[in-house]
């Protein structure tokens, strides 16, 4: 009896799930948490629409990869089924180990582990759950399989994480510019010495879609308002970390105390069990819920960031070409901690100062392959007729001064 499982996506449309490994990958409770966490974390303040999370993106990359399976096998290079089904069940659970607001939770409650990092490790604890049935999954996550291109499918300059998430933000954030030609790019690859080309019938698409991938960035991911809003989200956080450090009793839920009263790195981490099972209990609720409750701290900074969050009043942000002086940012400070009659050591919790960098194609990093009908490979930057590769490698830095408005 196959008891295999539609979903509608806006999307992509109908997406399949086989019952079986995948399905339960599906149904565990570490996946399910992923419909608790929104995909593009504080994006919404600038696009409402983005409300989608990590659970919807992750079904995606999972359709993208099925689909890439049957292209490349219809292309004559042998995938045997039980690698399409650990490619894909991999793939599924690539973001499994987010924390709330994607990338916040990194560097404030949590230091010296990546998201990453956590990931494999409750990848190991579904494989622990499954007994053993995800050992392929997680040899090919972890580019341990001898088969380089289906790791390249997960991980990789033109990977299906990337093609599921330019599409969905794109659709849901409205951005119509960001509409990148999947399906297209996914019939265009093919393997030639295990490593992941493109068929030079898909130039125009890749083309589209590395400059399509510059314009998200600056237009969605790191829009000025989004960055100046998840400042103050991670001030807020890191302000409640602090006053816990001092002994202050305050709200929060279980999984988010554990978090707030305990130094949480690396070492911590992996050897205290019941930091994984708190973690995995954590998602945007836990945060909010604790923030509406801190709009009535009586630590008027803590009171003021969390007021920020719930009725949105961002940051004030200036953008520099160049890093700010250690007197720019003290005479900021003065400022601050005059005006919100705190000392300057709290005045640091209403601002944030952060260079934003993004290379859009490294030539000398992760090459895309474009592979000619006479079976010579080039790569992108000199196949490209109108890509200006240098322009498109360039390391665009900009040095963002975020602080409280009064």
């Amino acid at each position: 009896m196959n008891d295999a499982k539609i979903i509608n996506d806006p999307v992509f449309g109908f997406i399949k799930i086989p019952s079986g490994l995948l399905l339960n990958i599906v149904k565990h409770p570490l996946m399910q948490r992923l419909s608790r966490i929104k995909q593009l974390g504080m994006a919404c303040v600038v696009y409402p629409g983005a409300q989608h999370t990590r659970f919807q993106h992750s079904l995606g990359a999972y359709h993208l990869m099925s689909e890439a399976m049957t292209s490349l096998s219809q292309k004559g290079i042998f995938i045997f089924d039980s690698e399409a089904e650990a490619v894909e069940a991999a793939i599924l659970m690539h973001d499994i180990g987010h924390g709330p607001f994607s990338h916040v939770l990194e560097n404030t409650l949590i230091t010296g582990i990546s998201h990453e990092e956590i990931s494999l490790m409750m990848m190991e604890q579904i494989n622990k759950d499954m007994n053993g049935g995800l050992n392929l999954a997680l040899k090919i996550f972890k580019n341990e399989y001898h088969k380089n291109f289906l790791h390249q499918l997960i991980s990789s300059q033109l990977d299906v994480d990337r093609l599921d998430y330019l599409r969905r933000d794109s659709f849901f954030t409205g951005v119509t510019e960001g509409n990148i030609g999947s399906a297209r790019i996914i019939k265009m690859l093919n393997v030639v010495d295990d490593q992941l080309v493109v068929d030079s019938k898909g130039i125009y698409s890749i083309e589209n879609y590395l400059t399509t991938r510059r314009l998200m960035y600056w237009q969605v991911y790191l829009h000025k308002t989004t960055v100046a809003y998840e400042k103050v989200l991670v001030n807020t956080l890191m302000r409640a970390k602090y006053l816990a450090q001092q002994g202050h009793r305050l709200f929060a839920s279980p999984s988010l105390e554990y978090f707030l009263y305990n130094n949480v790195d690396y070492h911590w981490f992996t050897t205290h069990d019941e930091a994984l099972a708190n973690y995995s209990m954590l998602d945007d609720n836990d945060i909010w819920t604790s923030v509406k409750v801190w709009m009535n701290s009586d630590d008027p900074i803590l009171s003021m960031l969390s007021t920020n969050l719930v009725n949105r009043r961002i940051f004030h942000v200036e953008i520099f070409e160049e890093p700010l002086s250690e007197e720019q940012i003290d005479a900021k400070l003065m400022e601050l901690a005059k005006k919100a009659n705190v000392s300057k050591e709290d005045a640091r919790y209403l601002m944030s100062v952060n260079v934003i960098q993004k290379d859009m194609y490294d030539v000398h990093d992760d090459r895309i392959a474009i592979l000619y009908k006479d079976g010579t490979i080039k790569d992108i930057s000199e196949a490209s007729e109108i890509l200006n590769v240098s322009l498109l490698s360039k390391k665009i830095r900009k040095y963002y001064l975020c602080y409280q408005r009064f």
